[in-house]
């Protein structure tokens, strides 16, 4: 698959996983979040994070992600479980991500630091174009793809040869396997005729079924790649496991235009809140009932939360956000923006205008109410 998918119009991207995206991918700086934890229980050992609701706001639901540490023996469990409870991760984290590197178990510094980052803009860009790429090739929820076409697409340099830097692939590879590998736990509640009931749901964003390595010499191992050295595949094959097909009679969805997948050169993907504000108001148009379709309103401080803006520099958290409002204008997602009083003297509300030419949901908008109680208390 090369780069036909760039000139699709509009694509399909599922509502509940839209509806999570934000969520899902919250920063270990929000307040919901609690760090990671082992845990053992009937089905495994796992390395987890969990969310917790926000009382406050619906949208703001409880889940839990999570990764499965498979082929461990009773006794390596509890040689990590001594080795992790040792790990002052706070202290570490007080320096952002960089503080990691204090842990000299590779494997464990990189597992912690994918739960850390999951579904970073980066990611969640790469999880956009797995989703274009479906409709462009119309095979459901399977989607194959070469790995420098991607990276490509993405934006990055090739060397001499042709092809593209070591790390800048084995980058790939990594963020590919934590969407392959990091379960999603979260509860949804369903009417029926005897009354509410929550199901809980465990689900990962991607899995990879193939992999295809060019050079029949080279020894490529998935989760070695991710876990001790560097690399990656030339070519996969991956499941969309939040997929459904959208059809002429309708289906709950959220279509988006073209998204600029270019990286910055040398900018930490955090620091994208071009993505994070987009896809952030793209679940806003599922959790809500935007007015004529397009007009959204939304508190300031859940904004700031959702975008990653925390601290007190209020004047500089204001800059960034509007700056990044100007930058979807810009790209015809946002036609207006501005700020409206709320109910109370303290509360700033913002309203958005958005371009339903470029993003807009399916007019078969069933809503998922997310018992944030529920999914803690599965990984309690």
């Amino acid at each position: 698959m090369g780069n036909s998918s760039t000139q699709l119009d509009l694509f399909a991207v599922d509502s509940q996983l839209v509806r999570l995206l934000p969520r899902a991918g919250a920063s270990f700086r929000n307040p919901d979040v609690n760090l990671p934890v082992l845990r053992a229980d009937a089905g495994g050992y796992y390395l987890e994070m969990r969310v917790d609701a926000d009382p406050e706001e619906i949208s703001e639901v409880g889940l839990t992600r999570r990764i499965p540490l498979e082929n461990l023996s009773r006794e390596s469990w509890q040689e990590l479980k001594q080795q992790y409870d040792n790990i002052d991760l706070e202290a570490y984290l007080s320096k952002g991500i960089k503080g990691l590197e204090k842990i000299e178990d590779m494997r464990v510094r990189r597992l912690t630091a994918t739960l850390l980052t999951f579904l970073n803009p980066r990611q969640v860009e790469l999880v956009l174009y797995l989703y274009r790429a479906a409709s462009v090739c119309e095979t459901g929820p399977i989607v194959k793809f070469r790995s420098n076409d991607l990276l490509e697409v993405m934006g990055y340099s090739r060397t001499k040869d042709g092809g593209f830097h070591a790390n800048i692939r084995s980058q790939l590879h990594c963020d590919l396997m934590a969407l392959h590998r990091t379960e999603l736990v979260y509860a949804e509640e369903t009417e029926t005729t005897n009354g509410v009931v929550a199901e809980v749901t465990i689900k990962n964003i991607l899995r990879i079924q193939k992999f295809k390595v060019d050079n029949v010499q080279r020894d490529f191992d998935t989760d070695k790649a991710a876990d001790y050295t560097y690399g990656s595949a030339d070519e996969y094959v991956v499941n969309l496991e939040f997929f459904q097909t959208p059809t002429p009679a309708g289906g709950d969805y959220v279509l988006f235009g073209n998204i600029d997948m270019q990286q910055r050169v040398g900018g930490s993907a955090n620091h994208n809140y071009e993505t994070k504000l987009l896809m952030y108001l793209a679940s806003r148009l599922k959790w809500d009932s935007p007015k004529d379709g397009q007009y959204l309103t939304i508190s300031r401080r859940h904004l700031f939360k959702n975008l990653d803006l925390f601290g007190s520099n209020t004047s500089r958290n204001s800059a960034i956000f509007w700056r990044t409002v100007d930058e979807l204008k810009g790209k015809k997602f946002l036609l207006n923006a501005c700020e409206v009083p709320g109910k109370r003297k303290s509360s700033v509300l913002v309203e958005f205008q958005l371009n339903t030419e470029k993003i807009r949901a399916s007019s078969d908008n069933h809503k998922c109410s997310a018992a944030g109680k529920l999914a803690n208390k599965t990984s309690s």
